[in-house]
């Protein structure tokens, strides 16, 4: 890691599923990650952008530690400057995902302040009184009280229990956060919420993102690095602004092609670049 401000470093990352007879035989293999090297800087958000399986989602849950990598390995700089590769312990800490569906990623049947707490608790905190105080903490930081603690996950809207899965990630004080398609199953106005909220949390904080997305309007939104997938490959990586700017591969192209554009000046100027 060269770069003082980089948190995170994968290296030549590869994942391989294999599938597998009754009798216990590998039938076939599927590579849905190949050789993927990327780095995440703190107060930045690097986007990771292709079509459903390019394997955006699984290079995001090997660098969180979800599941490990066929080859490679993730390096993470702690607080004090020294590097470790990543175990499932240490992701607990430093990195955290906010996951797609806010419905399903919340534990119905507990209250908001158990779930939250139970982030802690991974992570060996047991003091009630801190337990507390994080949890609060974290829940003002995306504008609830502690009123809405003591609240079920079926109390709130789906853009609510989003805010809530943000509070969840954290309420450990990670360094980084994977963001999987965080705001596609919002409606249009909510995402905007939750994207602006995202971005104020990254100023305040520091925090560095991977944004996985299939948006590309998202991506020109949030995004200051641009990393594009696809066949379990990254084909091109660039600044946003590059990225929009000249593309250079025929698959960046053609997402690019499919962005919606709704000013009339970037219709002419779209026109004249044909």
């Amino acid at each position: 890691m060269n770069d003082d401000h980089t948190v995170l470093e994968a290296r030549n990352l590869s994942k391989t599923f294999s599938s597998r007879s009754l009798l216990g035989r590998t039938t076939s293999e599927t590579r849905a990650v190949d050789h993927v090297s990327l780095s995440l800087t703190a107060g930045k958000t690097y986007a990771l952008v292709g079509e459903s399986g390019s394997g955006k989602s699984t290079t995001g849950r090997l660098l969180q530690g979800l599941i490990s990598p066929s080859a490679g390995e993730v390096t993470i700089r702690a607080s004090n400057g020294s590097t470790s590769v990543q175990s499932i312990s240490r992701a607990n800490r430093d990195v955290q995902m906010i996951f797609q569906d806010p419905y399903s990623s919340l534990n119905p049947r507990r209250r908001i302040r158990g779930i939250l707490e139970e982030s802690l608790r991974i992570i060996g905190e047991r003091e009630p009184a801190v337990l507390r105080s994080k949890v609060d903490e974290a829940l003002a930081a995306v504008g609830f009280g502690e009123e809405h603690a003591q609240r079920y996950p079926h109390e709130f809207s789906g853009g609510q229990r989003q805010r809530i899965g943000i509070a969840r990630a954290l309420v450990v004080s990670p360094k980084i956060i994977i963001c999987d398609e965080p705001v596609s199953a919002l409606d249009v106005s909510i995402q905007a919420q939750i994207l602006n909220l995202l971005r104020k949390l990254q100023a305040e904080l520091g925090l560095a993102y991977l944004f996985i997305t299939h948006d590309m309007t998202v991506v020109r939104y949030l995004a200051h690095r641009v990393g594009v997938m696809h066949r379990g490959k990254i084909v091109e990586e660039a600044d946003t602004a590059d990225l929009f700017a000249n593309p250079q591969h025929d698959y960046t192209k053609r997402l690019l092609a499919s962005v919606p554009i709704h000013h009339p000046s970037q219709r002419a100027e779209a026109k004249g670049k044909n």
